[in-house]
């Protein structure tokens, strides 16, 4: 893949661990305009602690911090059982390190200066297989709940459901928003979310949410 589409990496966070406070702010003033969100940090505490708090998709690691190691610090969160994709970064050749990382199976290795192309697709090709999964299950998911309403006109709102769900299956649009982008009448939004809610592939959360019950097909399936 010679030309990488980096509107994709919109959806996802990063962790940036740099302790040159420069390169750590011209990095993320770049990466931002590509991503959901950047947590920036100048050490392995600030890191853990974004890490037990927050979504984090993949880890961009400088390897020598002035009060750690950037391998050191991956490996420690293996042990814990954090297996999030890594991306070392550093201002050395030295073999040693590289095979360390080859060891803990780092995704990428990039030596320094930081060049920002260079960076991206190895964010787009590290982030590429949940990108993918991501689109699978979707499709999956629209055309089984398609298979189970008949409703000609419903289609397009259940393709604009699965194509706006959050991270969490949520989906954060009232009628109103949906009868706004797909252009259809209240009275077939409300049929669609009574046959989804029926059904039990939705249920209906505070103040007017939806969630998508992941589970639900898998669960027909297996009663088959």
């Amino acid at each position: 893949m010679n030309r990488r589409d980096y509107e994709c990496l919109g959806s996802f966070n990063i962790l940036y661990l740099e302790d040159e406070i420069d390169l750590l702010k011209h990095t993320t003033e770049v990466l931002i305009d590509f991503v959901h969100k950047i947590y920036a940090v100048q050490t392995c505490e600030e890191a853990l602690k974004i890490i037990k708090t927050k979504k984090v998709d993949v880890i961009i690691s400088d390897i020598l911090l002035k009060n750690g190691n950037g391998i050191e610090f991956l490996q420690d969160l293996r042990d814990k059982g954090y297996n999030i994709p890594a991306i070392l970064t550093t201002a050395y050749t030295d073999t040693e390190y590289l095979l360390d990382a080859i060891k803990l199976k780092v995704e990428n290795y990039i030596v320094k200066p930081i060049n920002i192309k260079e960076l991206l697709n190895s964010l787009h090709d590290v982030l590429l297989p949940k990108i993918q999964s991501r689109e699978i299950r979707r499709s999956y998911n629209i055309i089984k709940t398609i298979s189970a309403i008949t409703d000609g006109k419903q289609v397009d709102i259940i393709k604009f459901i699965f194509n706006n769900l959050d991270d969490d299956n949520m989906l954060n649009y009232s009628y109103s928003d949906i009868m706004e982008r797909v252009d259809v009448s209240k009275p077939t939004v409300i049929k669609l979310f009574k046959q989804l809610l029926d059904l039990g592939i939705f249920s209906k959360i505070q103040n007017g949410k939806y969630c998508f019950n992941e589970n639900y097909f898998h669960l027909q399936e297996a009663n088959l």
